[in-house]
């Protein structure tokens, strides 16, 4: 994959994300500058998420600690649990939130 490709395919994603939190109704604001975007929750908490285009990967980082993810079989898939990117940013806003998103992907 060339950085173009890397480029679109993490901007597709990270849209998908947006749109998640604006449709769940859920009170997340969130904030794109440059390769990082930042989720942030009523206790001031974070989420960051950041792309990592030398490796070509995303990167998150929660309360629960670093993740990275690779494109693999038209997924972004965590080189440490497994787990899709969609699925982790899901789980760790739910963490930050206390309580249980409505999410619809």
């Amino acid at each position: 994959m060339n950085n173009t490709e890397f480029h679109q395919l993490v901007d597709a994603e990270l849209q998908l994300i947006e749109e998640a939190i604006d449709d769940s109704g859920a009170d997340i604001d969130f904030e794109t500058t440059g390769n990082v975007m930042t989720l942030e929750f009523d206790d001031r908490s974070q989420i960051i998420i950041n792309r990592q285009e030398p490796m070509q990967e995303i990167w998150l980082a929660s309360k629960s600690g670093g993740f990275h993810f690779k494109y693999q079989q038209d997924r972004w898939i965590c080189s440490k649990t497994g787990m899709e990117f969609s699925q982790m940013v899901k789980q760790e806003c739910e963490k930050h939130a206390g309580d249980t998103i409505d999410w619809v992907q």
